[in-house]
């Protein structure tokens, strides 16, 4: 037994085999020309931020195995980064600490993990053995590493806030829904909200808290149009949106959403927007002579014109210029697996974000709040996928990690540090899964031997080990299967 990252099963011969799960599901979406960044020099990047990543994310993992075990008093015979052949390493006292041939896990081998049947240990070897430490002791070691990686994702989350801050849209309102709360109370883009019921908001999401909690209750808001300041009171009511899986919920809304203007962000190599000459900083002033105030405009706009010319008047540098672009009709799915065909012509908005710091003590509770906040939608996706709500296509394996990790690094530092925390919380919260081989499968193990009040046989471990190894392969290679079709698509 091998609670680290990487596991161990023991062959006939009892040398160890190691294995890992370096599997993140997704639910993002990936552009059409990834492949040609992953795999040319321009892609090297991508790899590199990917292994930093994981690398990372299997150390501390590892990390909280060994130090639990060494503050119980296990003895720790292997630290390995990465599993088979050892490549590098050092040994200091008891422990070889070293690097081996496959970066993609890494485990921890503890004195007495699996002793043999009829061995004979002195009272010193046993108060170092793991299988014949206490329960609790045991439990505490398997759990560590998945904690660590719940405490890193918080850690990581608190230092964004405290240092750079967190990321939020400015509280402007952008479009407002035709007999919408907002509508009738004279809201209009651009108005900027300054307090909701006398309490001052900056950004968008600190607005729709307060349109939450008051379930409906008229809500005071004061707002800010060019010069001028006015006040008026809007009664939010419940309407049927749609949540991150596309599914229809009840909601508190006011019928208005965050300004994003219809700037021109990344423009994809290859589509429609960069044959047509479009530049990152364009503006998007009218779609065949219809204004266009919001990103929502110019998006409805064209995915309603899949192959038909559209007339677009730019604004470049403070000259205007007329483009002729036709949307590329592609079919767009939502994380169910349904979606539609809508035209695409190959860009995304320009970052409008404002960074909100908070002082250290507050955003440290802002870290932990934003980790439960991934670990709980992490774990309602997980379900969803294990019970068929949704499809199997959305797990990623090792090439989905390197390109999304890759993506966020050419973003800065802070979307990157936000993937790594997000892809930490996945790692925690994926080894905790009841499957033989994953720290899960161990501590199931434990609350068996905890209800019979004995261990479960060396055998029937030993067989669940190889059934839990056999269905992590599989779904090792059904998720490089889906990478390499996303490659194709």
């Amino acid at each position: 037994m091998d609670p680290g990252h990487g596991r161990r099963l023991p062959r006939a011969d009892g040398t160890p085999v190691s294995i890992s799960l370096p599997l993140v599901w997704a639910l993002g979406f990936l552009d059409g020309s990834w492949l040609g960044r992953l795999f040319s020099v321009g892609g090297v990047p991508e790899i590199v931020s990917a292994l930093i990543a994981l690398g990372i994310l299997i150390f501390i993992h590892e990390l909280g195995h060994f130090l639990t075990a060494k503050g119980v008093g296990v003895g720790v015979e292997r630290f390995s980064l990465g599993f088979g052949p050892r490549v590098w390493g050092v040994r200091r006292g008891e422990t070889d600490y070293c690097v081996s041939a496959v970066p993609l896990g890494g485990y921890v081998k503890m004195v007495g993990e699996e002793p043999k049947e009829g061995e004979t240990l002195s009272e010193t070897e046993r108060a170092r053995s793991f299988a014949h430490k206490p329960l609790g002791a045991r439990f505490l070691i398997v759990f560590a590493g998945p904690a660590s990686n719940f405490i890193l994702a918080a850690l990581i989350l608190a230092g964004v806030f405290s240092l750079v801050g967190r990321q939020a849209l400015p509280a402007v309102v952008g479009r407002v829904a035709a007999g919408s709360p907002a509508e009738s109370a004279g809201l209009r883009t651009g108005d900027r909200i300054l307090s909701v019921d006398r309490v001052p908001v900056v950004a968008w999401d600190d607005v729709r808290d307060r349109v939450v909690r008051a379930s409906g209750r008229p809500l005071a808001i004061e707002l800010k149009r060019g010069q001028e300041t006015s006040a008026v009171t809007i009664t939010p009511r419940q309407e049927r949106v749609k949540n991150l899986f596309g599914e229809e919920i009840e909601s508190w809304e006011i019928g208005a959403s965050p300004y994003l203007p219809a700037k021109v962000g990344e423009v994809l190599p290859g589509d429609p927007a960069a044959k047509a000459g479009l530049q990152p900083g364009d503006v998007i002033r009218t779609v065949d002579g219809e204004p266009i105030l919001v990103w929502e405009d110019l998006q409805e706009r064209i995915h309603r014109s899949a192959g038909k010319s559209l007339t677009l008047s730019v604004e470049r540098d403070g000259r205007t210029l007329t483009v002729q672009v036709v949307p590329q009709a592609r079919r767009q799915q939502t994380p169910l697996g349904d979606g539609e065909e809508v035209g695409l012509i190959g860009v995304s908005p320009a970052p409008m974000f404002l960074y909100i710091r908070s002082n250290p003590i507050v955003a440290i509770g802002q870290g932990i709040m934003r980790t439960w906040d991934i670990t709980v939608l992490t774990g309602v996706s997980l379900w969803k996928l294990i019970t068929g709500r949704l499809p199997a296509s959305t797990i990623g394996g090792p090439i989905q990690i390197a390109v999304a990790s890759g993506q966020q690094a050419r973003q800065g530092l802070v979307q990157y540090a936000f993937f790594v925390a997000v892809i930490s919380v996945n790692l925690g919260l994926l080894n905790l899964l009841p499957v033989p081989v994953l720290d899960g499968g161990h501590i199931l193990f434990f609350v068996i031997e905890a209800l019979l009040r004995k261990p479960i046989g060396l055998r029937a471990r030993e067989i669940a080990h190889q059934v839990g190894f056999v269905l992590l392969l599989l779904l090792m290679v059904f998720a490089i299967y889906n990478d390499v079709v996303r490659i194709f698509r």
